[in-house]
């Protein structure tokens, strides 16, 4: 079906490949992102709680999966609407959404958030790291490993997953912000179409309102999933009940009354309805969007930029309430902390140990010790300098899976695990 909502700029790629294929060109750009082992590393990732812990609750795959059918219905739904511009010739792909929601965790380390933060710690004299400015290098640089090139994607797929567009020295190196490689300006630059941001647009919270509008579909089916299906599991495994959101809507002053969103979710736990008001509140969430027009730098270019998302007020105040919610309840009790403490010294001492053999290109007691795949030890020994070698070991700890890691870490520091046939991943 002919759609004149992108142009010859959406689906433009460097390499200019991909002429005459059967697919459309977002198709590919999807495909090639299923077939990958780095989307399959997802399904032994961290969401809420630990990989491998039980069977049901999610990963950051099934998450994945879950943000881009919430995102396929929001396009859908954007569709459908009689009163919006979108129509049978002219809306958002819904090949393109998902490839994005698909993609938009593919950056993230071991261990959750919290490997997140220790691995821009510990990058932080060689530019720092980011769960979004990783999913970048990835899609451009790493994925399709034969050749090191990266996947090829599509301006409209590559700036869908640009949820920060601010360089690490731009904001000052500072831990608490989100921002991509300075490195990876030209692939920025590229997705601009060359263009630069007006002085307006400064750098943090201010630029990174700047998204195309897929890239906004993709972030409100983040939210979505986030604020309602980790409810879900946090209820499963026994961190959330109504004596603890009780507690905690005293504390905040929130109400808890029948028809409120608190309410509504006590009332749900206790007729163990947690699943069937999550679901309905995905389409509340999901028919709370519409489009509505914007002009700025970019609009007269691409339709990408010429529409922006609007979401109910009272629709996106219960997606906080209930993020707030997980977050102060589930995700800052001591058991999850502990946890993430204890993956957080893992990768730490990886760090250390990978550090001093291969970014420090030093000994460990006088001993040339292999401790890496061979040909990413020869990567690692190829490059230029040492911030070069820091990032390749950043690349390969932020690529493990939780077990992964964990194995990893016992082979090297535990005296009673391993063995020969325990060297394969």
């Amino acid at each position: 079906m002919l759609n004149r909502f992108y142009g010859a700029f959406d689906t433009e790629r460097r390499s200019g490949a991909c002429d005459g294929d059967y697919r459309t060109p977002f198709q590919i750009d999807r495909d090639r992102v299923l077939h990958t082992p780095t989307f399959r590393r997802l399904q032994n990732k961290t969401q809420v709680f630990w990989s491998g812990e039980y069977d049901f609750y999610r990963t950051r795959l099934t998450h994945s999966l879950e943000v881009a059918q919430i995102g396929k219905s929001i396009s859908y739904w954007l569709k459908s609407r009689p009163d919006g511009p979108l129509g049978d010739d002219f809306f958002i792909d819904a090949d393109l959404i998902e490839a994005i929601c698909l993609s938009h965790d593919l950056g993230h380390p071991p261990f959750g958030h919290a490997g997140e933060r220790t691995l821009n710690h510990l990058m932080r004299d060689y530019g720092g790291f980011e769960g979004n400015a990783q999913t970048l290098r990835l899609l451009t640089e790493r994925i399709f490993s034969a050749r090191r090139s990266g996947m090829d994607p599509t301006r409209a797929f590559l700036d869908g997953v640009l949820k920060y567009k601010s360089l690490w020295t731009e904001l000052g190196n500072q831990p608490e912000h989100h921002f991509i490689y300075d490195e990876q300006h030209a692939h920025l630059d590229w997705a601009m179409g060359g263009n630069d941001f007006p002085l307006e647009l400064t750098p943090g919270k201010t630029r990174d309102t700047f998204k195309s509008i897929e890239c906004q579909v993709m972030d409100w089916a983040d939210d979505t999933a986030y604020s309602l299906n980790d409810l879900s599991d946090s209820v499963r495994a026994g961190f959330l009940n109504i004596e603890k959101i009780e507690a905690w809507a005293e504390k905040q002053g929130a109400d808890t009354g029948d028809g409120t969103p608190l309410g509504d979710l006590m009332k749900a736990i206790r007729r163990r309805r947690v699943d069937p008001f999550v679901g309905k509140r995905i389409g509340k969430y999901i028919q709370s969007t519409q489009l509505v027009t914007d002009v700025n730098f970019l609009s007269g270019t691409t339709n990408r930029y010429r529409y922006r998302l609007v979401i109910d007020e009272s629709v996106k105040a219960e997606s906080r309430l209930f993020k707030k919610l997980a977050f102060e309840v589930v995700f800052l009790s001591p058991q999850l902390k502990q946890l993430e403490h204890k993956g957080s010294r893992m990768l730490r001492q990886l760090w250390e140990v990978l550090g001093q053999r291969y970014i420090s290109e030093g000994t460990i007691d006088g001993q040339d010790f292999q401790l890496l795949p061979a040909d990413t030890a020869a990567e690692i020994q190829a490059a230029p300098d040492e911030a070069a070698r820091a990032r390749l070991v950043c690349d390969f700890l932020a690529g493990m899976t939780d077990g992964y890691a964990a194995r990893t870490y016992k082979r090297l520091f535990s005296p009673d695990f391993g063995s020969i046939g325990d060297l394969v991943g």
